[in-house]
């Protein structure tokens, strides 16, 4: 596949300039964008601008990451700290995200949306309260491991690291969820199965797809 280098910002608007047009496929009035990206790819960065290119032009965007759809410590830790098949199979809460997220932007759904559900650093229910998006709002949802799940995406892009850029960059104590992310590339293939690539092996000079 040809990539083509591009900075970041200019990434973000050419993004937005693409979602303007967006029409979800199933004919509900919220496009629904995945971000997909290991923590070190840090693909919500680039959800973020992309919701910044969006406003200038006119449209709202809600940015939602994973990370706040975590199970409880509880469940995430039962088979051990550093279990890479709970991490891969058993760590984000995804009924909720169908639930709160994806549920209310079906086409008879309500736009009445659950931005967070669970804060990992104290362990408990955030309690933020819901956003109501109106139609033609973007959802733009960030996160590891997102295409392995069927969400209902209108688009995906995935933000790629190469195995030995993902080692490098992501911190020696979460070296052990990177056996999750081999077989991630060997299950589920994300740089194949989105819409759009983005490699970022160099944090300053990404590199598409187009």
């Amino acid at each position: 596949m040809r990539l083509e280098a591009i900075t970041w910002e200019r990434l973000g608007d050419l993004l937005a300039e693409r979602l303007l047009d967006l029409k979800p496929g199933d004919g509900s009035p919220w496009p629904r964008i995945a971000f997909d990206g290991a923590p070190a790819a840090q693909p919500g960065h680039l959800a973020e601008s992309v919701a910044e290119a969006l406003r200038i032009r006119g449209r709202s965007a809600l940015v939602i990451g994973t990370e706040g759809f975590l199970r409880p410590a509880s469940l995430r830790f039962e088979y051990g700290h550093q279990d890479v098949e709970a991490y891969y199979n058993g760590w984000f809460d995804t009924a909720a995200l169908w639930r709160e997220v994806f549920g209310p932007l079906e086409p008879a759904g309500d736009g009445r949306v659950l931005p967070d559900l669970w804060d990992p650093a104290t362990d408990r229910a955030t309690r933020s309260p819901y956003v109501q998006l109106p139609p033609g709002a973007l959802l733009l949802l960030h996160g590891p491991l997102l295409l392995r799940h069927w969400f209902p995406f209108d688009l995906a892009v995935h933000v790629r690291l190469s195995p030995g850029a993902l080692r490098r960059r992501t911190p020696e104590s979460e070296h052990w969820t990177l056996p999750a992310y081999e077989r991630y590339e060997s299950e589920v293939a994300p740089g194949d199965t989105a819409d759009v690539l983005v490699r970022a092996d160099d944090p300053r000079r990404p590199a598409w797809n187009g």
